[in-house]
């Protein structure tokens, strides 16, 4: 990265910049039409995701009233904050902010990113599809031309386009198809377990599929990829979560929200325990969100959507860069 300050400028033009502000326009009109409040909750938590997928950054307050020092973690997302408002009784809300993901760089990733997340009491992950794609349409208007949303079971489109069956295949179908389709990795997938495959196939594969000229909602994914998403009992349970693409590019990631604090508690434990197994910084589980379910979250459904992302198709650009004022290498 340069040090002499040269790249001061910023790396997106003005007129995408514009663009980003009638984007923050058009969202806040879209909630405030549907009586949703705007709400503002921590940056830092003394907890932080358990998720393997994802790295906190962390910093260390000694100031007054912390004699031993606090570790802090800059959030990921928003949602435990936000689930203790809605178990308090605040209604339907929505966040516009900054978040932050350690390692994350690249075409479609930085650091530091801004995300909207809301939340909707009485939605299943149907009736949140369908207000996902009003929100994404309406930001998009004057921008993009898009055909009918598009409807895709999980199962659907893995045997659409990597003929197998996502939800009882084993895992020697799942490599084979890893092989077959060219997949390279650089580690040896006959060790890696069938979520870890699955997920090969749905990036290297699927997902370059989705959202052309329409937008896409993938949905009803395995149990074991409930993540925060309610379990659907049957055969196979299937848990009621979704992501919203469109130009192959994921933009959105939705559940029908968990409010069991029982099982919120033991997916903690098990993500904390693959964390170790991995090798991974462990962290404290977010223990103000527990005692929120156990004091009862009301049934409803959250989506988070990726503005930057989400700016970079309405503005035809390649990547973050381009819609972002001053992306990690020049901050």
């Amino acid at each position: 990265m340069p040090e002499n300050g040269s790249d001061w400028r910023p790396s997106a033009t003005l007129e995408v910049l514009k663009l980003r502000a009638r984007m923050l326009e058009r969202i806040r009109a879209f909630f405030s039409q549907r009586i949703v409040l705007e709400v503002e909750t921590p940056v830092l938590s003394a907890a932080a995701s358990t998720d393997p997928a994802l790295a906190s950054f962390s910093t260390r307050y000694t100031g007054p009233g912390f004699t031993n020092g606090q570790t802090f973690y800059c959030h990921t997302s928003p949602e435990f904050p936000m689930k203790r408002l809605l178990a308090a009784g605040c209604g339907s809300i929505y966040q516009i902010c900054k978040v932050f993901r350690d390692g994350e760089s690249g075409r479609l990733h930085n650091p530091e990113f801004t995300l909207l997340e809301w939340y909707r009491i009485g939605f299943d992950h149907h009736r949140l599809m369908d207000e996902a794609v009003a929100l994404v349409t309406e930001v998009l208007a004057g921008y993009r031309t898009l055909a009918a949303p598009e409807k895709l079971g999980y199962g659907e489109a893995f045997e659409r386009h990597c003929g197998i069956d996502p939800h009882t295949a084993d895992i020697q179908t799942f490599t084979g198809a890893v092989a077959r389709h060219g997949i390279q990795t650089n580690f040896d997938i006959a060790h890696e377990n069938q979520d870890v495959l699955r997920d090969l196939l749905l990036t290297h594969v699927i997902e370059p599929h989705l959202g052309r000229g329409r937008i896409t909602l993938l949905y009803d994914y395995p149990a074991s990829q409930a993540a925060l998403a309610r379990v659907r009992p049957g055969k196979p349970p299937l848990a009621e979560r979704f992501e919203l693409y469109l130009d192959g590019i994921e933009l959105a990631n939705g559940f029908h929200e968990l409010s069991d604090a029982g099982e919120q508690q033991r997916r903690f434990e098990r993500d904390r325990a693959h964390r170790k197994t991995a090798g991974l910084a462990e962290v404290p589980a977010d223990a103000h969100l527990l005692s929120a379910l156990r004091a009862g979250l009301p049934d409803c459904a959250g989506v988070a959507l990726g503005l930057d992302r989400l700016a970079m198709l309405a503005a035809g650009a390649k990547n973050l860069e381009e819609v972002i004022a001053f992306p990690a290498d020049r901050a």
